[in-house]
């Protein structure tokens, strides 16, 4: 499955450059026709699913994933486009029962806004059937935007506080609201979706620990670094298509495409790397500061780009979608590097703030879901706690009993963390607070 979403990365990296009407590996004009989807769904849709099939435990979940995958696959060959389209389709209806599966495990808030977002994800492989590409930009925008937002809002529920789960739940339905009202009104529905982008960027900025992890160091300063230059795109982007619309000239619709699922969503994959590759493969991603290059590399391209395009420079504006893409592909050889050098089962030698073990994510009696949720810091801590599980099922030890067990507990946000209501607090050890500092 993870195969399924690399090839679609490489595919979409590859469809990028024949965008840009440069030089690419696999010359074909229907790879670039497709870019969008083979990056929104046959990408990011796979990774997410992935993680959300791990969280519920159950072997049918895992087709949601190679569906989404396989369809964006299938979208690259000369078979008929339909039947990609249909796969993905497919794929998105599972995804949407893999979360009602885990909304009646854990009825919150945080999971509604979950099961939200992979309805918005159905409606966009839908909206590409029957209408085109475009017109699915806001559907597939609010999957990304609030299945990052609710994990944002889980892990940080303690410094954000109890308010957090109905804002980001009004928050929800104010952007499917105006994704709705983009069927029958277009440049209304657009517009609408922009003013409520740039509110949740905002609410993400104010509320969400990151801007105070800046001054702490390691891991913990790099994730609150790739989380707000995230959140800074994601506003560029709302205030674009709020101001321009979406298809009034091309230069807005690129930043507005690019700052949702470049500049927002695949800086929250860079952030949180550390915390889902160990919990997937078994490895652990240590972090060390050379991941700050692929994610420089990648916001410097944007900006590039973004400028470029507005003042309408398309070789600078070429020379800015290079780099983006240079971006992806070095992030891409630094994980892999680091998780061969990595010693399996163990901490890395500058400490995992917030991301456990993979020993962890297999500790026994969890529900070993590996994604942006915090895990205990080794599995030995999870034995000492009994494991439990998060509210969704994601990997946790949130119980009092679980901090206790670790010696301390801290969240990513650098706080005290005993256990959220969902489960999902972070046990963190003195020995990884030490290695950070």
């Amino acid at each position: 499955m993870l195969a399924l979403g690399g090839g679609c990365l490489i595919a979409g990296l590859d469809a990028a450059l024949l965008r840009l009407d440069l030089w690419a590996p696999v010359d074909s004009a229907r790879v670039g026709d497709v870019h969008g989807l083979v990056m929104a769904l046959g990408f990011l849709g796979t990774l997410i699913a992935l993680e959300r099939a791990q969280a519920l435990h159950r072997n049918w979940a895992y087709l949601a994933p190679v569906l989404l995958g396989l369809g964006g696959l299938v979208l690259l060959t000369p078979a008929p486009r339909l039947l990609g389209n249909l796969l993905q389709v497919e794929g998105a209806v599972l995804f949407v029962v893999v979360y009602l599966a885990l909304w009646q495990r854990a009825p919150r808030p945080l999971v509604a806004v979950q099961v939200l977002s992979a309805v918005l994800a159905l409606g966009g492989a839908v909206v590409v059937v029957l209408v085109d590409i475009p017109a699915a930009v806001s559907w597939l925008a609010g999957f990304i935007v609030l299945t990052i937002a609710s994990e944002r809002a889980e892990l940080a529920q303690l410094w954000m506080g109890p308010r957090a789960e109905r804002t980001l739940l009004g928050l929800s339905a104010a952007l499917t609201l105006a994704i709705a009202a983009g069927l029958a009104f277009p440049a209304v529905g657009q517009r609408l979706v922009g003013v409520v982008l740039v509110g949740c960027a905002g609410w993400l900025v104010l509320r969400d620990a990151a801007r105070h992890q800046l001054r702490l160091r390691g891991q913990r300063r790099y994730i609150a670094v790739a989380l707000l230059a995230g959140y800074l795109n994601l506003a560029l982007a709302g205030g674009v298509l709020a101001v321009r619309g979406l298809v009034a000239d091309q230069a807005g619709y690129d930043i507005v495409v690019h700052g949702v699922f470049l500049g927002f969503a695949v800086s929250m994959v860079m952030a949180h790397a550390p915390v889902i590759l160990p919990a997937v493969l078994g490895r652990p991603l240590p972090y060390r500061p050379v991941l700050y290059l692929p994610l420089v590399l990648l916001h410097g391209g944007l900006l590039v780009r973004f400028t470029a395009a507005f003042v309408g420079a398309e070789q600078v504006w070429r020379v800015g979608g290079v780099v983006t893409v240079v971006a992806m592909l070095v992030f891409l050889l630094t994980a892999v590097t680091l998780v061969v050098r990595g010693e399996p089962g163990g901490a890395s030698p500058r400490g995992r703030g917030a991301a456990g073990s993979a020993g962890a994510a297999r500790a026994p009696g969890s529900a070993a879901g590996p994604g942006m949720r915090g895990a205990a810091d080794s599995a030995g801590a999870a034995k000492a706690a009994g494991s439990a599980g998060s509210a969704d099922g994601g990997v946790a030890m949130g119980s009092a009993g679980a901090a206790k067990a670790a010696g301390s507990a801290g969240g990513l946000d650098g706080r005290p963390c005993p256990g959220s209501p969902g489960g999902n607090g972070v046990v963190e050890t003195a020995r990884t607070r030490k290695a950070d500092r």
